[in-house]
């Protein structure tokens, strides 16, 4: 399969300033109950990060630039299965209780369904099905710092906005049932910020990322590395700055690294954008599963060829929380 080149959108790119304008609208905006149109960008966000996820695992760990064979075979592990675990616990509309999200986890451990988690994620689910509560379960510190919770985040963007009451508070919560880290947090506060702005439109393909999403991190290495991939160089390749800045799955390197590649790439479609994840290396299925939930959010279940929705492995069960989720949620 070869990447689709046709620009999304013969606009021209939004600078920063219009960006933070969209920002300021659709903060004073109402939100509006998830209809036809809606329901393209949830569907696309959680499609998106499974193919992304599915087409990366089988080059995990593989120095950049990574050549991507079509004859591997895809796989669905943990990036996608906690996503969706966490999608079942939401019951409507706003914030989500961590404990319905960590029972779900806890579940979905118990009967097997997750594959391909690392070594903190493992700690926080035998914690959880050892009846630990979600605030004392998993690891603490820096060996806490890992991507595991930014990569399971998206939902949390899709069923919220930024400037809801409870939003960080929400998103730390959730990071924390496994990821006690402020990095971590951090991490995942960037990917549902993006994720948010995707699905609403508040940012597309060939707009400004790096700078805008610095704004919204406190001190932490994750913004410093986004302010360090925002000054190079058009010149360099993907592969080469994550080469040169890391590709790992700690959360300073492999988050920056997938807005780096949405920021850059987005704009040659979503096959482009999964493709540019992988050829970068390092923790190839988070970092494209990341990449292919922003663009999914972004370009909708239509702008996902056909032939890379009938690779997937998802099972029918997937798919039906898929659907049910979107049809329960507002998009503002």
């Amino acid at each position: 399969m070869k990447a689709k080149k046709e620009p999304l959108s013969k606009e021209r790119p939004a600078t920063a300033e219009e960006i933070l304008d969209r920002r300021e609208r659709l903060r004073r905006g109402s939100p509006r109950m998830m209809d036809h149109a809606a329901r393209p960008a949830v569907v696309g966000c959680l499609l998106g990060g499974a193919i992304g996820d599915a087409m990366g695992s089988a080059y995990e760990g593989q120095r950049s630039p990574v050549r991507i064979d079509e004859a591997f075979a895809w796989e669905i592990t943990d990036d996608t299965q906690l996503t969706l675990a966490t999608c079942e616990a939401f019951e409507g509309q706003g914030p989500v209780d961590p404990q319905r999200v960590a029972d779900r986890f806890a579940s979905w451990h118990r009967e097997r369904r997750i594959t391909g988690y690392g070594a903190t994620t493992l700690k926080a689910l035998g914690d959880l099905l050892a009846g630990a509560n979600w605030a004392m379960s998993g690891r603490r510190g820096e060996h806490a710092a890992g991507n595991g919770a930014a990569m399971r985040i998206a939902p949390v963007g899709l069923a919220m906005r930024p400037d809801d009451e409870l939003w960080r508070t929400t998103i730390r919560d959730l990071s924390s049932i496994t990821h006690k880290n402020d990095e971590a947090y951090a991490g995942a506060l960037a990917i549902a910020t993006v994720v948010s702005w995707a699905s609403r439109g508040a940012w597309r393909p060939g707009d400004p990322l790096l700078s805008v999403v610095e704004e919204v991190l406190y001190d932490c290495a994750v913004r410093d590395r986004l302010r360090e991939l925002a000054d190079v160089g058009l010149a360099d390749s993907i592969p080469a700055i994550a080469e040169r800045f890391g590709n790992s799955g700690y959360v300073a390197e492999s988050v920056p690294v997938a807005l780096l590649v949405v920021e850059r790439v987005a704009t040659m479609g979503f096959e482009a954008s999964i493709r540019a994840a992988i050829e970068a290396g390092g923790d190839t299925d988070t970092v494209a599963s990341m990449v292919g939930q922003i663009v999914g959010a972004s370009v909708g279940e239509s702008g996902i060829p056909s032939e890379l929705r009938d690779c997937v492995p998802l099972p029918e069960s997937y798919l039906r929380i898929i659907e049910d989720f979107a049809s329960r949620f507002r998009v503002g």
